[in-house]
């Protein structure tokens, strides 16, 4: 079965074993559960043959593209890798698609306000705050975390392209210091701050002093958020949410309208 993680997602491909031929370790129907972290859940058959199919089911899950691939279990051919059972295998790779996620540094008003509409818009949200008086009431789908700190839980998870962290505490010491471990995480789809222009540049002047490259920097949408003319905590979650899918997705954020 797949595993719930944070917010309910973990990425992680249906392998079947498709069709056989000749001698074969697994029949027909055999299925294994591979997690975009390598982890397993069943088994197609071991060996070299499994390895190779979870680094393409890894590969899979990372573009988002199912793949259909036979791989040859004897020697002699040029696509053998060594493997002496005498059959072929082939196996369907199935990445399940999840929705892009959110990870907000905060849990103020514009936080929830962010959370909300990031919600309402299928992505999974979690909220991260040392205040469990501000995560008992948020939106069901939301989930909440006060037992890391916002550096330990920025450092502790592998990031994914599909995902957003976005820094919105209660003080610019926190957002400083979240956004010092946050820049080293190069596989995140999208990292941003809130703030005025004021206090991004004395953020990103400490930066640099800390050694922090300016490319690493130029990574950082700081402040975020299209320009809309937002004021309210709604309208700051407008820009913030418009902004996160139009950089996931790779998309402009352009008009629609017919010129």
């Amino acid at each position: 079965m797949p595993e719930a993680g944070a917010s309910g997602r973990k990425s992680f491909a249906v392998v079947t074993v498709a069709a056989t031929a000749g001698s074969v370790p697994r029949a027909p129907g055999s299925k294994m559960f591979v997690y975009a972290d390598g982890r397993i859940r069943g088994t197609i058959g071991g060996g070299k043959f499994e390895s190779l199919v979870i680094a393409e089911a890894r590969a899979a899950i990372e573009k988002k593209k199912a793949l259909l691939k036979t791989y040859p279990l004897r020697e002699g051919e040029t696509d053998s890798f060594g493997a002496i059972c005498g059959g072929e295998v082939t196996v369907f790779i199935e990445p399940q698609i999840t929705g892009e996620a959110l990870y907000l540094i905060g849990a103020g008003h514009c936080a929830r306000a962010i959370a909300k509409l990031g919600a309402e818009c299928g992505l999974f949200v979690t909220v991260i705050d040392d205040r469990d008086d501000l995560l008992v009431d948020l939106p069901p789908a939301v989930t909440g975390i006060s037992e890391l700190s916002p550096r330990d839980f920025i450092t502790s998870r592998q990031w994914q392209s599909d995902e957003a962290l976005v820094i919105v505490s209660r003080n610019h010491q926190i957002d400083r210091e979240a956004l010092a471990v946050a820049v080293e995480q190069t596989r995140a789809g999208y990292i941003g701050m809130i703030g005025s222009q004021r206090k991004v540049r004395m953020v990103f002047d400490d930066m640099r002093q800390r050694g922090i490259p300016e490319e690493k920097l130029s990574r950082i949408y700081a402040p975020f958020g299209l320009d809309i003319g937002a004021d309210s905590p709604a309208e700051i979650a407008v820009s913030c949410v418009a902004e996160i899918l139009a950089v996931l997705r790779g998309r402009p954020a352009s008009h629609l309208r017919i010129k």
